[in-house]
């Protein structure tokens, strides 16, 4: 029963983690397959669709995307991933604020 209860508190404590690391409102990914002003203007056109986002810069030669948030929102690394996989790109990882 400890274990159970330790292991959900780790949980817990990782996951407020996940938040506080966006404290900032700023995610950086980086992705593959990102090679024209298309691909940066489609990937601006997917975030931008949500409200958490204030705006978002592509820079197609670090191949970086950074998300600014609104003040006091975030999106979940996982929605993230998925709003960039699902645009045809693949996420190498995501970074935030001064990583």
């Amino acid at each position: 029963m400890k274990i159970q209860l330790f292991a959900t508190f780790v949980f817990a404590l990782l996951s407020m983690n996940s938040f506080a690391l966006h404290s900032n409102g700023t995610v950086y990914a980086d992705v593959n397959g990102l090679v024209c002003d298309f691909c940066a203007r489609a990937i601006g056109k997917v975030f931008k669709k949500e409200k958490a986002v204030e705006s978002i810069d592509v820079n197609l030669d670090d191949k970086v995307i950074t998300i600014h948030f609104s003040e006091g929102q975030v999106l979940e690394d996982e929605k993230i991933i998925k709003l960039i996989n699902d645009s045809g790109y693949d996420v190498v990882r995501l970074r935030y604020g001064g990583e």
